[in-house]
């Protein structure tokens, strides 16, 4: 699933094509790509149209467009294969095209004469959607109030999380898919990090020293970063930004995927481990397993 970093890319391809744009018609294609909306497709549509967008956020993986004036927002969910794209009124249909948001024109394109844009949520496996929730006091739409401060938050406490990190019963790589601890990291950016810190992933994280959590809260940013830079990570055609456009960070891969490939610090083959239904990759020689209790 997409993680902080594509989410990001896509929430800046939203701010700079759908901030201030006004819905004219909204059409959902699919009933599954409103599930989350209890009232359904009729009403989603019906709710929306007439509103104005203000600019995208983003807590986490988890992206909105609040309305204005109005308390409320529309939560993407992007799933495995969620994609918004912003598209020419005229481009022919995707495939798997499951809500079409279009909008009134805009100034620049009266003066040129221009094809407007609209925005399309394309969802091949049909587990993402979108929905509209009221929004808490902070501004968050109101099912996802409990998900904590992701790392690239200006708010962020890094104290707050070292403490909480230290007091938790549990190892570090599931402290940090701990949406109510840090959000946004995911298996891949947890694994990087992991790798650049030399943390194996069944550390307990009451070993590990406030120097420690520091340095491996600065490799989550720093890995993070280094994705946002190159667009996220695409592993597939499905992870794409507002224009379609694919991500390079997977290049960049220390740690994820790289199974018997030499590790990149100390040349020992890296290895993969079933975790968590999931895989956890790492270098046995530059990540030591923490010892057996006795």
């Amino acid at each position: 699933m997409p993680e902080l970093p594509e989410v990001e890319v896509v929430r800046r391809g939203l701010e700079r094509w759908v901030a201030g744009r006004t819905v004219t018609e909204v059409e959902v294609l699919h009933p599954r790509a409103v599930r989350r909306h209890p009232a359904g497709g009729a009403d989603f549509a019906a709710r929306l149209k007439g509103q104005r967008f203000e600019v995208a956020r983003r807590r986490g993986k988890y992206l909105w467009l609040p309305l204005a004036e109005t308390g409320t927002s529309v939560l993407g969910h992007l799933g495995m294969s969620g994609q918004l794209l912003v598209q020419p009124e005229d481009a022919a249909d995707e495939k798997h095209l499951r809500i079409r948001i279009r909008f009134a024109a805009s100034d620049s394109d009266s003066v040129t004469g221009a094809v407007g844009t609209e925005l399309r949520f394309v969802d091949q496996r049909t587990f993402g959607g979108l929905s509209l929730h009221d929004q808490t006091p902070d501004g968050l739409p109101d099912v996802i109030g409990h998900i904590a401060r992701d790392p690239l938050d200006p708010e962020f406490d890094d104290a707050a999380f070292q403490s909480a990190l230290r007091l938790r019963r549990t190892t570090v790589k599931r402290a940090l898919l701990d949406q109510s601890l840090i959000s946004g990291v995911g298996n891949i950016y947890a694994d990087e990090a992991l790798w650049r810190s030399r943390l194996h992933y069944d550390r307990p994280t009451a070993t590990l020293t406030r120097p420690r959590s520091a340095e491996l809260l600065g490799h989550v940013r720093d890995v993070m970063n280094a994705a946002l830079d190159v667009g996220g990570t695409s592993f597939d055609s499905l992870y794409v930004n507002v224009n379609g456009e694919s991500g390079y960070f997977d290049r960049s891969l220390d740690a994820y995927g790289r199974e018997d490939e030499p590790c990149h610090r100390c040349g020992t083959p890296m290895r993969r481990r079933a975790w968590m239904n999931r895989s956890s990759y790492f270098c046995p020689r530059c990540q030591r397993p923490p010892r057996a209790s006795a």
